[in-house]
Parts: C-alpha cells; structure tokens; sequence
C-alpha cells in the first residue's frame, strides 16, 4: 500500500501590476484591427557614431531613441496621412503634430513594469528636449495606481482598473471612434523596443491601436 508523502509545496503568489491592465486591454483591442506589418532592416552604424561624438562634447546627453523618435516624428510628418485617424468609413483626421506614445519602463513594488508616455510634438521637438523628457519619465516616482505619466492622474483613470474587463474593453471601443480624444490620450503613434525585455537579438511584431506603430528590434 503506497502512503500519501506528506510534501509541503513552497510557491509565492505575486500581485499583478494594475497598470499592466491596460496594455492587456490594448492588445486584446488591437487584435480587432486590421494590420499590415512591415520587417525592415536599417544601417544605423553613422547615426550612432555621429551621437557618440556629440555626447562628448555636450553636457545634455542624447539616446539613440530620442534621435529615432524625432527621426520618426518627422518623418510621420512628411508623410501624414500615415498617423490619420479614420472617421467613419469614407473620411480621415490628420492632426498638425505628431503625438508619439512610448513605453518607459518603471519599478513597482520591485517587479519591473512598462508605463506609457506621450512624446508630444516629436515633429517639431529637439532631440535634446526629447531626451530629457524621457530621462525625467524614468526619474519620476510611481505608484502602481497610475496608468500613464502624468503629474496628476484623474480620478477616472484610476476608476478604470475596477471596471470589468468588457467593460474596460468597451472604454477602449468607444475612445478609438472618437479621435481627437484618443489622440489626446494616446497621441497618433506608438513605439516600443525589443530592448525593453533584455539584450536579445531578433524580431517581433507588436500589436497597437494607433494608426501606426513602429517596433524596434535588435541593434547590432
């Protein structure tokens, strides 16, 4: 006759972040949309070179992002019709500025999270200001209440993560019909990184509700 072992399991239960509910509401949204993904490879050896001598001579460091988000920024501008909203299904909205929404990444309660920020104006913006916009976003404290950057977080937003998820799904719904709020909330472009999650190099193919979305891979 077999005896039970008496074994006692060792385990850990760990609180989700709240502010990681949003970007699961995004992604679950984003899936509805029709998306066509691009894979480019650039040669970006010159670029890194040129902002390596300038961090040497110059007291405010720039990020290679900062330099990619204001060579986005202008660019989406060139051509903008490519961060346009739709209205409807016969017409578009193209706001003046490029809006970009990034992903910063802050420690919470030690558990590493990704917050959003909004790079307002990356079009018209120095890289320099764009820079230190991103280095005080890292600097600044957060508590796991708060679902972007922002200096004070409306009582709504807060509100949002005791909401049922069809609930938040249908808050997501009724904000991509309307865009000058969505584009007040999230801007009209998204960008994010492999980098993020550690130093590995490959693809990948990120999910997004905005117009357009640029995923950065590997840099090598």
């Amino acid at each position: 006759m077999l005896k039970r072992l008496n074994i006692k399991t060792k385990y850990k239960i760990q609180k989700f972040p709240r502010s990681r509910i949003a970007s699961i509401d995004v992604c679950a949204i984003g899936k509805h949309k029709h998306h066509v993904a691009g894979l480019l490879e650039f040669d970006v050896s010159e670029s890194r070179k040129k902002i390596r001598e300038y961090n040497k001579s110059n007291n405010n460091k720039i990020s290679f992002n900062a330099w990619l988000l204001s060579v986005i920024g202008c660019t989406l501008k060139k051509y903008e019709t490519l961060s346009s909203y739709l209205i409807r299904k016969n017409k578009r909205i193209i706001f003046d500025d490029i809006n970009i929404s990034i992903l910063v990444e802050k420690d919470l309660n030690g558990i590493k999270v990704p917050i959003p920020l909004i790079i307002e104006k990356a079009n018209s913006s120095s890289i320099e200001s764009i820079a230190k916009l991103i280095k005080d976003a890292k600097d600044a404290k957060l508590t796991d209440k708060d679902i972007v950057l922002k200096e004070k977080t409306r009582q709504l937003e807060r509100l949002y993560y005791l909401l049922p998820g069809f609930i938040r799904r249908y808050v997501w719904k009724y904000l991509l019909k309307h865009p000058k709020l969505v584009y007040e909330k999230m801007g009209n472009a998204a960008f994010t990184s492999i980098g993020m999650i550690g130093k590995v190099n490959g693809w990948f193919i990120p999910i997004s509700v905005h117009p357009i979305c640029f995923g950065i891979s590997s840099i090598i």
